[in-house]
């Protein structure tokens, strides 16, 4: 449903984010981006809305990304931006929530069902009517996310999307990804949050694909991690020291 050929990008001139990327994703996978800071991997979802163009072809359901297409594109992909600040716009949770439902032609009864779901679902109903300014950042990065699903898009890009959450909230984020069907692409440095969530890892270091695979070879890769200055996830980490232990430590 996604497909990268040879992009390249630049904020700058002579200073490239991207270079000659090339990948693509199936229907219903879900895919961990992930990368030291600076490798270009907001960038990456940002050229998939449109809202950066480089050089080289993007499709999305099998469509280039073109001007032309750009409001039907936008209307399969749903994103989570990093900063929930810039995706929260209305006074109340419930306002930014049923915003794009009655935008795209529901009834308010069925717009008001799907945003009730949603909270019901991310465990959020206290929020509902709670002013957007006087939630903290864990509440607001939730709601962020609630607002991203009530428009049920058909795929899903998620910019760290466990950033700023305690582990109660983060823990119903990952059940919340688990149980979903749409494509995800998620970029994160919560590396426990991606095993727990994805099948597949991208990787990506100075802007091009240092490795792609199934995340538990990428995510269990010690010396591969460290040569992009990541970290193995503290589960990993967990298991290696119980193993050299000889039990549980």
């Amino acid at each position: 449903m996604i497909e990268f050929q040879h992009v390249s990008f630049s904020y700058e001139k002579d200073r490239p984010v991207l270079k000659d990327l090339s990948f693509h994703m199936e229907k219903g996978e879900k895919v961990g981006l992930i990368g030291p800071n600076g490798a270009g991997k907001s960038t990456v979802m940002k050229l998939l809305l449109g809202l950066l163009e480089g050089e080289g072809k993007i499709l999305v359901d099998g469509k280039e990304l073109t001007r032309a297409v750009y409001e039907e594109v936008r209307r399969k992909l749903g994103l989570v931006l990093q900063n929930s600040d810039n995706q929260m716009f209305m006074p109340t949770v419930y306002e930014d929530m049923i915003f794009a439902p009655l935008n795209y032609k529901l009834s308010r009864e069925e717009a008001e069902a799907r945003v009730d779901n949603i909270l019901a679902r991310l465990h959020l109903e206290d929020l509902k009517y709670r002013y957007n300014h006087k939630i903290s950042g864990g509440e607001k990065r939730m709601t962020a996310i609630a607002t991203i699903l009530a428009m049920e898009p058909e795929m899903l890009l998620m910019d760290e999307p466990t950033s700023a959450l305690d582990p109660y909230y983060r823990r119903i984020v990952i059940n919340t990804i688990r149980s979903l069907s749409q494509t995800m692409l998620i970029t994160s440095h919560d590396l426990d949050m991606i095993l727990d969530t994805c099948s597949r890892v991208i990787l990506l270091s100075d802007g091009t694909i240092a490795a792609d695979g199934a995340a538990k070879y990428i995510l269990y890769d010690q010396a591969l991690l460290e040569k992009h200055h990541l970290e193995l996830p503290l589960s990993v980490m967990g298991r290696e020291k119980e193993t050299s232990a000889g039990e549980p430590w």
